[in-house]
């Protein structure tokens, strides 16, 4: 380190990487966060990246950013953070359209090789002036020649130029490194495992990181400080950075294991879902199956298909997709077959926002089916929880023997978190609810057990356990075809009434529970923020609490009584209002306060502290 520069200590910092689609952003701040997470830090990102497969180089629609949180403490990174206290910009547009996420002291590292007359006037700057016209004090800019110095490193390399220029976000990732005080070798060690087939590469990009590390270390980059987040507090067990789709499929993986089954995805290619095909297809060692099918129909009877063969069927997609495996969802609910149906909401209606997020799928999921179609919907609410929401889907659609759509979201999908690795045996068993020895010869489909409603799961081809399964009505007693009204009536009763019976944990209060002023109503992917922001008010001395759901169909036992408890409700939601009106529609007299925004950007708890308190105080 250079002499006589001094080291903060800080409990968190936001950084925030802007550059091109094609600048590696994403890539630079999973480096970033995966090396945070490694030394024990809590992290939480958000990768904010376009639609476009590339818009045309330095416009302002083509900007990607990659922002991470990273904390002291394990427990304590619940968001993204509002704003960032570092912002890498590597061109001018990601400036210009980035600088509103900086917090007014924040430190602004650019490359000044890409801020020449034609960068701003692709960028629609007024002026060359760049920085006044934002309004940017120059003290707080690294400004650095970031291409220059890349060609300056690799000029022996061998690569060509445009290789070479492919590496300038390790420059500026070698930079932070160092501002933050963190340890290279782990930033070659994943560099070497992500470019193992491509050697030179990889030397390259180690290369130009070490190069930013030095620039940092010999110029002191224009900063007055270094700075160093120590992880304070201890959590013992084994961890990783993992995304919220990876933590899906690992979920998945479990829960398969846990019930001694096969595990087949169906799964057809889409934005934000498709991780999760691409991370199960690893793992055909574990003896996962995958196939990527000519289209969602046929991804979803696919699965449908696997469950009727006795393994555990599962179908991935997003809002779109959901539309198109309708028909087939049906037939599961009709056969009463375990899959599991996985939705990563996306920004809509029709295309929309592919890579951005929303809950707008909410009433889909719940009621876009003919007829009288129930399914339990899981939602889960950080990355990290994505495991076990996938475990527990896996474990209610085996043993009810029922359909269950896992709703999560782009923003916890793609964003990232440090978890803790499960201890072997401490997840449970999943106990399907196969057929019994005594049925042997007389089995009939739809034969229920009489305490849950859940049907005998046969395998077909099992001798004595023969039966037909389909899409039309069958009787009760005998499985064949029925269009008797009396049986109908019967059969689709008790299909609500199984879905119904389901124990989910009850509903948990947080903050002030016995004497809150205000309760804050959230599901999935918001839960960081509404915690968050409920720990704000309460350190300044507002009574508020926090009730999160998790179990959306069927809610907790607990629901009405926990939401009638309170004077003042309000439910939060990345839509219009569809869980608020869903709680009214169960729930006889209530009324809540009611927050949405569809912005497809996550919440930002500034603003929902201001919210919370106009309630509060009306």
């Amino acid at each position: 380190m250079a002499e006589g520069i001094s080291v903060k200590e800080l409990d968190e910092v936001v950084v925030r990487f802007s550059g091109d689609s094609g600048d590696g952003m994403q890539l630079a701040g999973n480096i970033f966060s995966t090396i945070s997470a490694t030394v024990g830090n809590g992290i939480s990102t958000f990768p904010d990246y376009p639609a476009d497969i590339r818009a045309p180089q330095g416009s302002l629609t083509g900007v990607s950013g990659y922002q991470v949180n990273v904390t002291g403490d394990l427990e304590t990174a619940l968001t993204p953070g509002d704003k960032c206290d570092v912002l890498v910009a590597m061109n001018a547009a990601a400036l210009k359209t980035q600088i509103k996420n900086t917090k007014p002291t924040a430190t602004i590292i650019i490359d000044t090789n890409s801020f020449e007359e034609s960068d701003l006037k692709k960028a629609e700057f007024k002026s060359y002036d760049y920085l006044a016209e934002l309004g940017i004090d120059s003290d707080h800019v690294v400004a650095c020649p970031i291409t220059n110095m890349v060609k300056e490193a690799l000029k022996d390399s061998g690569l060509d130029n445009k290789t070479m220029l492919k590496s300038r976000n390790m420059f500026a990732l070698g930079i932070v490194c160092w501002l933050f005080n963190r340890d290279l070798e782990l930033g070659r060690e994943f560099l070497k495992k992500k470019f193992k087939k491509k050697p030179q590469v990889a030397e390259a990009n180690i290369t130009v990181l070490e190069a930013g590390w030095h620039y940092g270390e010999n110029t002191q980059a224009s900063v007055p400080a270094t700075y160093r987040i120590e992880a304070r507090k201890k959590h013992p067990g084994r961890y990783m950075d993992i995304t919220g789709n990876k933590a899906t499929a690992y979920g998945l993986i479990a829960a398969a294991e846990a019930a001694g089954l096969k595990l087949y995805l169906g799964s057809y290619p889409i934005t934000p879902a498709t991780d999760i095909l691409h991370e199960l297809a690893k793992h055909k060692s574990l003896g996962v199956i995958t196939v990527q099918a000519e289209d969602e129909l046929a991804a979803c009877a696919s699965a449908i298909g696997a469950s009727f063969a006795g393994a555990l069927g599962v179908t991935s997609t997003s809002g779109p997709g959901v539309c198109l495996k309708s028909e087939a969802i049906n037939l599961a609910v009709m056969d009463e077959l375990p899959l599991v149906v996985i939705d990563v909401q996306r920004g809509g209606p029709s295309t929309g926002l592919p890579t951005k997020a929303e809950q707008t799928d909410l009433l889909q999921v719940l009621y876009g089916r003919n007829g009288e179609s129930p399914m339990p919907v899981i939602a889960p609410k950080s990355p990290t929880d994505c495991f076990t929401a996938a475990f527990w889907a896996c474990k209610i659609a085996l043993e009810h023997i029922t359909p269950v759509v896992l709703l999560t979201d782009a923003f916890i999908a793609n964003g990232s978190a440090a978890w803790r690795l499960p201890i072997k045996g401490e997840l449970g068993q999943i106990h399907p609810h196969f057929v019994t020895p005594q049925m042997k010869d007389r089995y009939t489909p739809y034969e229920r057990d009489p305490a849950s409603l859940a049907r005998y799961w046969a395998v077909p081809g099992t001798e004595g356990y023969e039966h037909i399964l389909g899409g039309l009505e069958k009787d009760e007693r005998t499985g064949a075809i029925s269009n008797n009204p009396e049986n109908h009536d019967l059969m689709v009763h008790e299909r609500r009434e199984k879905v119904e019976r389901i124990e989910v944990p009850n509903l948990r209060v947080e903050g002030d529970e016995d004497d809150a002023d205000l309760l804050i109503v959230g599901w999935g992917g918001t839960y960081g923020h509404l915690f968050t922001a409920m720990q704000v008010l309460r350190a300044e001395d507002y009574r508020v609490a926090l009730a999160h759901f998790e179990f959306i169909n069927p809610l907790p036992r607990n629901t009405e009584e926990v939401l009638k408890r309170y004077k003042k409700v309000i439910v939060c939601e990345e839509n219009l209002g569809q869980f608020a009106s869903y709680l009214r529609a169960k729930i006889d007299g209530f009324i809540p306060y009611k927050f949405n925004e569809v912005k497809g950007q996550p919440f930002k708890v500034e603003n929902l502290v201001k919210v919370f308190k106009k309630v509060i105080e009306k």
